[in-house]
């Protein structure tokens, strides 16, 4: 172990130093849900599975965006890094208008699946309370993608302290205007499920707002800022989507396969529903994190690329997947010896709370393979490689995890636990081909002409 850490010392630094300011960001953000989820959790388990259906409804569709306006970080590292400033300043402008232009293809997505949910076969009070919670969530997609590629742009260029802190305020917000609109405080009347997305939706505007503000008008900004001159700016917008919208599919069936999974344990019960929204929630928390070193893997991997070192891309792509298996392996063994207590935290009810507790454990062992897929899809993305890990995670939840997670759930005794525990299954053999994909790519690279920003 010394050895490992001898070898990657420098890279380890690197990656740390980028990636926990984006891990508090991202925390902040699925924190938001969390505050949501355990605040709705009093009401009733009625209202906790409408959140369940709506959330993953939602984000179903509009990780397709976040995961399209990833590609802007690793894009301006790049750029960064092959010393071109004014192409960042292009990025900018172009990761703001991919932005909009995915708004209006999810919010209308949206729009359509809310006004639809019969289609999802849930229960009558479900449907009818997850309604406006959906809408209201829809409003909040604008800021939602805006804050993204601000905050993928800022960063490319390493600074990546603004939206961790920013998001950490809209927490503290998200969590007041919750207390406020549901339960109904300061002449307010209770709104329930309805005002925790409102709160979510104020949350989200404050931290585009605050986001654009401070890019735009800081110092540290301005060199990569100012556009020089025009070279050929339709070319970085089709390099947005041409890396990102791979990346954005990765995401939408990953998160698409645990959405139908959500959907098909809403066909067990109501009670089913909520304890899978709360182990979900709970690993959630995790994931992001394993997101946050992912994101810092693809940036250190991003500017070696554009400095075409080689080594570097090897080192930081490689101390990035053991950043990741190691915080993944301790948030195993927590799961494992502290379910009762977390789930303890969401919800006292003698239905729910021993499933989600059952739930969490199977939660404990997914831990590995969901960390070092997440990564690896980050580092992948790094070198711009984003086709194969597509259909790598294509196979994985759709070939793999839902048809046996369906059999297990539907064929056998296994119930609940069944479809959680194909899962598994697919998040492995994504993991497996992942990460094996970057050692072996890397190894192969030819930095001579794989250059798509030239």
């Amino acid at each position: 172990m010394q050895r490992i850490f001898n070898t990657y010392k420098r890279y380890f630094k690197e990656i740390t130093i980028l990636s926990y300011p984006i891990i508090i960001g991202q925390l902040g953000i699925v924190l938001m849900g969390v505050a949501d989820i355990m605040m709705i959790g009093k009401l009733d388990a009625v209202n906790l599975a409408a959140a369940s259906l709506a959330n993953s409804v939602y984000f179903l569709i509009c990780i397709l965006g976040i995961g399209t306006l990833s590609a802007i970080s690793p894009l301006v590292a790049k750029a960064r890094g092959a010393g071109h400033p004014n192409q960042c300043a292009i990025l900018f402008r172009q990761g703001i208008w991919a932005s909009l232009i995915l708004t209006l293809f999810i919010g209308l997505i949206l729009y359509v699946l809310t006004e639809n949910l019969h289609w999802f076969r849930q229960t009558e009070r479900v449907t009818l309370l997850t309604k406006k919670y959906l809408h209201l969530l829809n409003i909040g997609t604008l800021p939602l993608l805006l804050f993204t590629a601000i905050k993928q742009y800022s960063d490319g260029l390493a600074y990546t302290k603004p939206s961790a802190i920013i998001t950490i305020i809209a927490l503290a917000l998200n969590v007041f205007l919750n207390w406020v609109f549901i339960f109904g405080k300061f002449g307010f009347d209770p709104m329930g499920l309805f005002g925790a997305g409102l709160a979510t939706s104020l949350a989200r505007y404050f931290m585009a707002t605050a986001l654009f503000v401070y890019v735009r008008f800081h110092a540290r900004y301005k060199p990569y800022l100012h556009l020089k001159q025009h070279e050929d700016d339709k070319h970085y917008f089709i390099q947005i989507f041409k890396v990102g919208l791979p990346s954005g599919f990765q995401y939408f069936f990953e998160v698409a396969a645990f959405a139908f999974a959500a959907i098909m344990i809403g066909w067990i019960s109501e009670f089913a529903m909520a304890a899978h929204q709360i182990a979900i929630n709970i690993a959630s928390v995790t994931y992001m994190i394993a997101t946050g070193i992912s994101a810092g893997g693809s940036i250190a991997v991003g500017e070696a690329y554009g400095r075409k070192n080689k080594h570097d891309i090897i080192m930081a792509g490689r101390a990035a997947l053991i950043l990741g298996t190691l915080f993944m392996g301790c948030c195993a063994i927590l799961f494992a010896l502290l379910a009762p207590f977390i789930v303890g935290l969401y919800i006292q009810d003698e239905i729910v709370s021993p499933m989600a507790i059952r739930l969490l454990w199977i939660a404990a062992i997914f831990q590995l393979s969901d960390g070092i897929q997440c990564v690896g899809l980050g580092v992948l993305r790094g070198i711009q490689d984003t086709k194969m890990p597509t259909a790598i995670t294509i196979v994985a939840y759709w070939v793999i995890g839902i048809p046996i997670g369906w059999y297990l759930g539907f064929h056998t005794s296994w119930s609940l636990y069944g479809i959680w525990g194909a899962l598994l299954i697919g998040l492995t053999f994504s993991a497996i081909a992942l990460s094996r994909r970057f050692i072996i790519k890397s190894r192969n690279l030819d930095l001579q002409y794989h250059s798509p920003l030239n």
